[in-house]
């Protein structure tokens, strides 16, 4: 049975797992390089169990089946109460709704604190992340053209907007 909960420090192996995936094989994540938990420690560590910046797991007993967080969208204090969210499944899990379930525990839980809105980005083609993040009330703002570079090739990224409440 799938439990959504927030992160503990033994999660930490299996979210860099999930992660790493996708950085090296994917241009879901511009990040080019795999990483050891070690080095995402300082990424856990900004999440917490409440506030704006929570990291929240999907589980099937001790099996992490992937990850979804809210985290500071820009460093200025005027955008405090904006977040940008993000959502990992573990690649051979993915399409069984697990995205869906860690979004909607998330935006519940982010639903208590001061937060305002909720922005995502895509990188583009990525047909299944548009339509998880519109099916969560997502609605597309704007799409930055070639602003990542990875595989030899440049990138767009769509973004995202939906209302916290």
């Amino acid at each position: 049975m799938l439990d959504v909960r927030p992160a503990v420090a033994a999660d930490l192996a299996a979210l860099t797992a999930i992660y790493n995936h996708y950085v090296v094989h994917t241009p879901i994540t511009f990040d080019v390089t795999p990483f050891a938990p070690r080095e995402r420690r300082a990424w856990f560590d900004a999440h917490a169990g409440s506030g704006r910046h929570r990291l929240l797991v999907a589980a099937d007993g001790d099996e992490v089946l992937g990850y979804a967080t809210t985290s500071r969208w820009r460093p200025k204090a005027a955008y405090d109460t904006t977040v940008e969210s993000s959502v990992y499944v573990r690649h051979d899990r993915v399409g069984r709704g697990i995205g869906r379930q860690l979004y909607a525990a998330l935006f519940a839980a982010v639903a208590r604190e001061d937060v305002h809105t909720i922005v995502a980005g895509v990188a583009l083609p990525n047909d299944a992340s548009i339509a998880l993040h519109q099916r969560c009330g997502f609605a597309q703002v704007g799409i930055f053209r070639e602003v990542g570079r990875k595989f030899d090739r440049r990138w767009d990224v769509a973004w995202f907007q939906r209302p916290a409440r």
